[in-house]
C-alpha cells in the first residue's frame, strides 16, 4: 500500500493518492477508502480498480492529520499498510485506524 501526497499552492491543500496493492484486496469486487475527512461514508471514494489489480484514488486533503481505513465489499476493513501512523479506533482493544499525515 502506498500513501502519495502532492501539496497544490493554488488550492492550499494537499492532493492524497490512496493506493490498496492487489494482494491486499485479495478477491475484492470493489474497495472505498473511508475516513473522517467523509464521515466514514462508504459511497463517498471508491477506488478504482487498476489493470494490475490494486485500487487507486485521489483525495484532495486539508493540512492535518485525517484517519482512514479500506472497506472491501462493504464489509471487511482494511488497514494501510504503510501508513503514517495508526491510533486506537476505539472500537475495540485490537482495532486500530490508519492516519495520513498532511503537512
Amino acid at each position: 500500500m502506498a500513501l502519495a501526497k502532492q501539496f497544490v499552492k493554488s488550492k492550499s491543500v494537499y492532493k492524497v493518492t490512496f493506493t490498496l496493492p492487489a494482494e491486499a484486496a485479495a478477491d475484492a469486487k470493489t474497495v472505498a477508502v473511508v475516513g473522517e475527512f467523509n464521515d466514514w461514508n462508504p459511497e463517498a471514494v471508491v477506488l478504482k480498480k487498476q489493470k494490475d489489480g490494486s485500487f487507486k484514488g485521489i483525495v484532495e486533503l486539508a493540512a492535518g492529520e485525517h484517519q482512514f481505513r479500506y472497506i472491501l465489499d462493504g464489509e471487511k476493513w482494511e488497514n494501510d499498510w504503510e501508513a503514517d501512523k495508526y491510533v486506537p479506533a476505539g472500537v475495540d482493544e485490537k482495532a486500530e485506524n490508519s492516519v495520513v499525515v498532511c503537512s
